[in-house]
């Protein structure tokens, strides 16, 4: 297979292969007779998964401090090991939300923790994860940018950048306040109009700055299982079979974003080998301004079809919001709405019923063993509100949840239907 490639933007003298490799997402063990070993990596796929991208033609892995609970970077480390490191662009992120952070001096900790996991000595890319105007303000209060230019001084970064979670005008100031390499947003055919946005994709290009995009797929949320479609979304499966291009699902969204002039490389947080051999095949049919009026009105139809039945919650199931302190696994809960949402009110006795399974004191979760707490054992605490990169309303939507499942009450009680 060949890969594409295009320009890193302006200030980055790169050809980047289309599709990154995302390592938040990697393939898991499940070990029913011990559940502490449950959402460990699996080491074994993960490797191959990644080199195998990296032999057809991806030259960009993408992983961060937190992801799978701190374990994604050493993974990455030992994947790039013999001569695989060289062939790469290999980037990473400062944690400046994460409690980690409550220093100045917590910077170079970091940083050096992550060059030894990484079994590196330098990054490609150095980005600041996950800015919001709140966050902001800790990278000015801890001198974060000095600390970035002294180690790209020191030859521990060659360019720095930051990913984002906030609005528009958020994004604009940032942008306007330093001299950045690259952005990494959250892109594709439901979020135009969300957090960065296209008008955000299009001004950080206009300052000739490297667009990484993530979620292409929305945490996977803009796919569904072809065994599925007639059942829980006929209208999704109707778009597609009219069509005259025939397209899955997760290609309709990737070339969407490929389209886009401004894009350098999309991400794609995979978790099983056939992924990433058809995200491959898909980067190497991508181009930009290839899709017609017709393809793309395609998008604009899927676009409406998914955002009238699915996304109550618009949770991406990145996980930063858990471990939850009372045990609640919060992205289930959310995903659990989504999918009776989708399915419709003739199957709530069925996702009731799974939701009655789960732990709903304290006493159930520790005694079951599962990993997985009802949302009724959330305290309303809001340790999660400042992690959520979505910035929903973790708890008052955990209660939905629960009044939903639990009293039987509708869902156009609390959402408003299309």
């Amino acid at each position: 297979m060949k890969m594409k490639y295009r320009k890193m933007g302006n200030k980055i003298k790169w050809e980047v292969s289309a599709l990154g490799f995302g390592a938040m997402r990697l393939p898991t063990l499940e070990v029913e007779k011990d559940v502490k070993k449950q959402g460990t990596i699996d080491e074994k796929q993960a490797i191959e998964m990644i080199r195998y991208a990296i032999d057809n033609g991806c030259n960009y892995v993408d992983t961060a401090w937190m992801y799978m609970g701190g374990k994604s970077e050493e993974l990455v480390g030992r994947a790039l090991q013999y001569g695989y490191r060289e062939k790469v662009h290999l980037v990473t992120k400062f944690p400046i939300g994460n409690d980690d952070v409550q220093k100045e001096e917590d910077f170079d900790r970091i940083l050096n923790a992550q060059l030894k996991r990484l079994q590196t000595k330098y990054l490609d890319i150095y980005l600041l994860h996950g800015l919001s105007r709140r966050s902001f303000q800790k990278v000015k209060e801890f001198r974060i940018m000095e600390k970035m230019e002294q180690a790209k001084a020191e030859g521990k970064i060659n360019h720095i950048g930051f990913s984002f979670h906030d609005s528009f005008n958020t994004f604009k100031m940032i942008i306007d306040s330093y001299d950045w390499d690259a952005c990494q947003v959250q892109y594709n055919y439901v979020d135009v109009n969300f957090q960065a946005g296209i008008e955000g994709v299009k001004y950080a290009a206009s300052k000739g700055i490297a667009i990484v995009v993530m979620e292409p797929l929305r945490g996977g949320k803009l796919y569904i299982n072809e065994k599925d479609l007639n059942k829980s979304s006929p209208e999704i499966k109707r778009i597609l079979d009219e069509s005259k291009v025939k397209r899955s699902l997760p290609e309709w969204a990737l070339q969407f974003v490929w389209n886009h002039p401004e894009v350098s490389v999309v991400l794609s947080g995979m978790s099983a080998m056939n992924q990433v051999k058809q995200n491959i095949e898909s980067a190497n049919n991508s181009g930009i301004n290839i899709m017609t009026k017709e393809e793309l009105q395609t998008v604009e139809d899927l676009k409406d079809a998914f955002a009238k039945r699915i996304f109550l919650v618009p949770c991406t199931s990145c996980s930063y919001c858990i471990p939850c302190p009372e045990g609640v696994n919060i992205p289930a809960q959310f995903n659990i709405l989504n999918q009776f949402n989708q399915y419709g009110e003739n199957t709530r006795a069925g996702f009731t019923s799974y939701y009655n399974s789960l732990p709903k004191t304290q006493e159930e979760l520790e005694k079951s063993g599962k990993v997985v707490g009802s949302a009724n054992l959330c305290v309303k605490c809001g340790e999660c509100l400042e992690k959520c990169p979505q910035q929903i309303e973790i708890p008052d939507e955990l209660d939905n949840v629960r009044s939903i499942f639990e009293e039987g009450k509708k869902i156009s009680d609390f959402y408003e239907m299309n």
